[in-house]
């Protein structure tokens, strides 16, 4: 198999016949093999996809430019490029979505807000520009709340996101419109970002996998930002895919790892990294931390600890550094840069709604003055410092992802009890952010009928190992987003 930006892409389908209709079912790494193999053309999946998108968007609501008509036209000339021989990439003619809050040359990031419905990107961010070095058509953009600031996917722009197992519940957010795409079938990468777990919720309300990438791991950058993010943020929020299937989690991230001088931050570190000894460590925490945490919830991180342990894996359960002090931490700095960079435009240009909830956001935290700021961010090293050295012994770790079952759409607009319920179940995830660590959600399974994941933390700039570690669970879960497809199938015949 040739390599690729260090990631195997398969020369064939090992004889597998696909119908040209059904070739959205596939994974990326799948389109891609076809595609290179010329069992199948970019324009026939490209078709295959879209008409997908036009089936089922409509109720979903999770793409909200199409771009359908011109990715038609690039399928067909990166089919023009392979018979001409032409060197191609790793995702050469694979559909994929961006979220639109980043940039996109020549197209708006409206982030939500009516106001920036005009707000047109003079260039590329670096992941688009990486993506589209590698070969893959962009089919769409993914809607995402008001300043990509909420657990859950609505504006007063483009309107709500639903959730494709059930429209009453919340998809997730912030890249909602991402999680939905890739459980619906609109190609099989999508593009979404996390601060607090805006890939990993989405991922978990809707039954699908994603890693949030070492920040470092992936360059990042807006062009038509008027101004740099605060410190804090920039330490925290980073770029990643949402996926149905593992190994297109792991190919995708990859592709977008791809170095970008634009972003100061990024660092050159391969992405396999050395032999793990075996068997590997993994440390398995199910403490609810003060949080009335669901029987189901403790009863599936058990049945992934169970998977791992019989895919060979050392799985012990212990106490790790803190969690709870480290999301606290999250919300009393963070708070602080909401208020001086976000807090004004939400003010400004934001709903009733959103506004509401940054009041929330300000009083669940001791908002940072100037100097506790300070504070923070330097005493952010020790518990950084705390986590690494613990990663040394265990260099996985399993925990929840949600502490709760998936909650309904407007659950964090209904006031600040819902609120502060929502993010103390999401402390496993915002914490992670705060330390800057790399962490990954695959789905486990169905509570009260609706998905929900594991995380597995890693250490820094090992996000081969989580891959290896949910490639493992999924193993015994299955795609989930299949059995989506399947239970649709029935409802229609």
């Amino acid at each position: 198999m040739p390599q690729q930006y260090g990631v195997a892409v398969p020369d064939a389908l090992e004889g597998r016949r696909i119908m040209t209709e059904d070739l959205w079912r596939l994974s990326a790494v799948e389109i891609a093999a076809g595609i290179r193999s010329q069992q199948f053309s970019s324009e026939s999946v490209m078709a295959s996809v879209t008409e997908r998108i036009h089936e089922r968007n409509r109720d979903l609501n999770a793409i909200v430019y199409d771009y359908s008509e011109q990715a038609m036209r690039q399928a067909r000339g990166a089919d023009r490029a392979l018979g001409a021989g032409e060197g191609i990439g790793p995702l050469h003619g694979v559909p994929v979505t961006i979220k639109s809050n980043i940039d996109v040359a020549g197209t708006p990031t409206p982030n939500g807000l009516p106001a920036f419905q005009n707000h047109i990107a003079p260039e590329d961010s670096p992941v688009v520009r990486n993506l589209k070095n590698a070969g893959a058509i962009i089919v769409g953009r993914t809607n995402t709340p008001e300043l990509s600031m909420r657990l859950n996917t609505d504006n007063p722009l483009h309107g709500r996101t639903r959730n494709p197992w059930h429209e009453e519940a919340s998809p997730g957010g912030s890249s909602g419109g991402a999680g939905v795409s890739a459980a619906a079938g609109f190609g099989p990468i999508h593009h979404g970002n996390d601060i607090g777990g805006s890939l990993r919720c989405p991922a978990s309300n809707c039954g699908v996998a994603t890693v949030k990438p070492t920040f470092g791991r992936v360059p990042a950058y807006l062009p038509s930002a008027p101004a740099e993010r605060g410190m804090l943020t920039q330490l925290m929020s980073v770029q990643g895919a949402i996926c149905r299937e593992v190994r297109d989690v792991r190919l995708a991230t990859a592709v977008m790892a791809q170095g970008d001088p634009r972003d100061p931050w990024w660092m050159p570190v391969p992405f396999d990294g050395w032999p793990a000894e075996k068997p590997v460590a993994v440390a398995v925490t199910k403490a609810s931390h003060g949080y009335p945490v669901h029987a189901e919830i403790v009863a599936s991180v058990d049945r992934a600890a169970g998977y791992l342990s019989d895919a060979g894996f050392a799985v012990e359960e212990v106490t790790t550094p803190p969690v709870r002090e480290a999301a606290q931490c999250w919300f009393d700095v963070l708070g602080s840069e909401l208020d001086t960079f976000l807090g004004p435009l939400a003010r400004e240009h934001g709903s009733e709604t959103i506004q509401n909830i940054f009041n929330w956001y300000y009083q669940m935290g001791d908002v940072a003055d100037a100097e506790n700021y300070r504070i923070g961010i330097k005493e952010r090293t020790v518990l950084t410092r705390e986590w690494n050295l613990f990663l040394e012994k265990y260099p996985l770790v399993l925990t929840p992802y949600f502490m709760r079952p998936v909650y309904a759409w407007d659950y964090d607009a209904q006031g600040i009890d819902q609120v502060r319920d929502l993010w103390e179940s999401a402390m496993y995830s915002i914490s992670i952010n705060y330390l800057s660590l790399p962490a990954g959600v695959v789905p486990i399974g169905c509570i009260e009928q609706l998905p929900t994941g594991v995380q597995i933390v890693g250490r820094r700039f090992r996000e081969d190992l989580i891959l290896d570690a949910m490639e493992a669970i999924e193993a015994r879960v299955g795609i989930l987003a299949h059995d989506l497809w399947a239970r649709e199938e029935a409802i229609l015949s």
